[in-house]
């Protein structure tokens, strides 16, 4: 088994970007970051990203909108944003809490501007930081796309099916199966789901899960040699828990990323670089 080093290539990310601005005679990038919930997971990964983007040279302008009581609110800021000039990339912190329509939000950001890539008319020169890291990824361990049997365990259609579509364009074998509100099923229920799941994570050369369910995927679940791909992040007490039990699969799979410090810090690198590109686009229409 060999242990994917997020960290390690999202520094070689960031110090890339870094190099690149530190080249300006001018104004830096601009991203405006807007905190609509009172969650402190997510006022963490905020502080997070702030405190990152300084490094590379990034310019942060962080909105509050904690106590935001409508969805008129938050749509108003995302309308001054998209005119202003100043400001290259826009990202709204998710998950959003249950007053907004998330999908109306991410709709009324410019798509010039949406550093997370959630938006349907994006260009292509940006793309999602969860889905180009895991391209990354496959990439920085030689793994070629074409002709692999790839599943994805989801629990978000916009991820599962957004992702799907470019792993297929990548040449890929793509299945897919959504687990959403597992947690709420009976536990006869749940063994079903299991067995049902397993039929095709036992064939596929490369998984990847982002469920947010702590340990589920099991060495039984898994063939010998597989590639996993563990997107899933679950806070349990005072621990970050991913998706698959490193424990049980260590001895089954050829590569893993850990949680924490595989996806994470690269989905934060990249978006970086889509803030990079944006403002470089942008230089050249002037």
């Amino acid at each position: 088994m060999e242990i994917i080093d997020g960290k390690k290539i999202a520094e070689k990310i960031k110090d890339e970007v870094a190099a690149e601005i530190q080249k300006l005679n001018g104004p830096r990038p601009n991203l405006a970051i807007i905190l609509a919930n009172d969650r402190p997971d997510s006022k963490l990964y905020v502080a997070l990203k702030e405190r990152e983007a300084k490094k590379v040279g990034i310019d942060t302008h962080l909105y509050r909108l904690e106590d935001a009581t409508s969805e008129t609110e938050l749509l108003g800021v995302i309308d001054f944003l998209n005119f202003d000039a100043i400001i290259d990339g826009i990202l709204v912190q998710l998950p959003l809490p249950n007053i907004f329509n998330t999908d109306k939000v991410i709709a009324a950001i410019d798509p010039t501007k949406d550093v997370d890539g959630f938006h349907l008319n994006h260009p292509d020169y940006i793309i999602s930081p969860v889905f180009a890291s895991v391209l990354k990824i496959l990439e920085e361990i030689k793994c070629p796309l074409p002709g692999k049997k790839v599943c994805i365990l989801f629990n978000s259609d916009i991820f599962g099916k957004s992702l799907q579509k470019i792993l297929i364009k990548a040449g890929a074998v793509v299945s897919l199966y959504s687990l959403n509100n597992f947690d709420k099923l009976s536990e006869a229920e749940s063994r079903v789901k299991r067995e049902e799941v397993k039929v095709l994570t036992r064939e596929a050369d490369i998984l990847i899960t982002a469920l947010g369910l702590p340990h589920f995927v099991k060495k039984d679940m898994l063939k010998i040699g597989v590639v996993v791909i563990d997107v899933g992040i679950t806070q349990v007490g005072d621990k970050v828990l991913g998706d698959v039990d490193f424990a049980d699969v260590k001895d089954t799979v050829a590569y893993i990323t850990p949680v924490p410090g595989g996806v994470g810090p690269m989905t934060i690198a990249l978006l970086f670089k889509n803030v990079w590109e944006i403002f470089k686009k942008k230089k050249l229409q002037v």
